[in-house]
Formats: structure tokens, sequence, C-alpha cells
């Protein structure tokens, strides 16, 4: 699972991809909100806000 920034979304498929061997599943962080989980602070690679959960 990968919470990235716009940025870095390619690089965190790739990494998703490289693991798993499957394609993951993009949410978008400013449509969906999870009652039990609050997104970290900042992008995994940045301090930018995260937009996407990759899973």
């Amino acid at each position: 699972m990968f919470v990235v920034c716009k940025e870095h979304v390619e690089i965190a498929i790739d990494e998703f991809v490289d693991e798993y061997e499957d394609a993951p599943d993009l949410v978008d962080l400013l449509e969906v909100r999870f009652r039990e989980w609050e997104p970290p602070a900042c992008c995994q690679f940045c301090s930018a806000p995260p937009r996407f959960l990759i899973l």
C-alpha cells in the first residue's frame, strides 16, 4: 500500500507492480474517506500532502 501525492503516482504504481506482479487499485483521497483509517500527513516519497491511496 502506498499513500502518495499526484507527482509520485507513477513511481508508486511501478513499485506496486514490481512487488505484487498485479495492477493496483487507485483511490482518490479527496473523494473517499475511511471510517477507521486516516491517511498520513504527507506523501511517502516527499513532504507534499497525499492525494492517492494505491493498494
